[in-house]
C-alpha cells in the first residue's frame, strides 16, 4: 500500500514537472512568434519607411526592439538552460543524491 502511494506520489509529480516544461515552451513559442511579427513591422518600418499610424507599431523604434531582442534571448536562454542543463538526467541525479543523503542521517530503522 505504501509503495503504491509513493508510487503514484511520483507520477503525480512527474506529470506535474512535464506539464510545467510544456507550459514554459508553449510561452517561449508564443513569444517567438510574436516578436517575429514585431521584429518584421520594424524593419517594414525602418528600412522600407512604410509608416504605421496605430498605436503599438508607431511606437517600434531601435530602444523598443533593443529592449524586446535582449527579453527574448533572455527566455531563450532559460528555456534552452531549463531543459538541457536541468533534463531529466539531472532531476533523476539529484534526486538520487538527496535520497542518499537522507538515507545516511536516518538513524533509526
Amino acid at each position: 500500500m505504501i509503495e503504491l502511494n509513493q508510487s503514484n506520489y511520483k507520477e503525480n509529480q512527474d506529470f506535474e514537472m512535464a506539464r510545467k516544461k510544456v507550459q514554459k515552451l508553449k510561452s517561449f513559442y508564443i513569444h517567438f512568434f510574436i516578436y517575429l511579427i514585431g521584429l518584421t513591422f520594424y524593419m517594414l518600418k525602418e528600412y522600407f519607411e512604410i509608416s504605421f499610424n496605430v498605436f503599438p507599431l508607431n511606437q517600434l523604434n531601435f530602444f523598443v526592439m533593443a529592449i524586446w531582442t535582449t527579453a527574448f534571448l533572455i527566455t531563450l536562454v532559460d528555456t534552452i538552460v531549463s531543459f538541457a542543463v536541468f533534463g531529466k538526467k539531472w532531476e533523476d541525479r539529484k534526486l538520487e543524491s538527496i535520497m542518499n543523503a537522507n538515507n545516511k542521517t536516518q538513524k533509526w530503522k
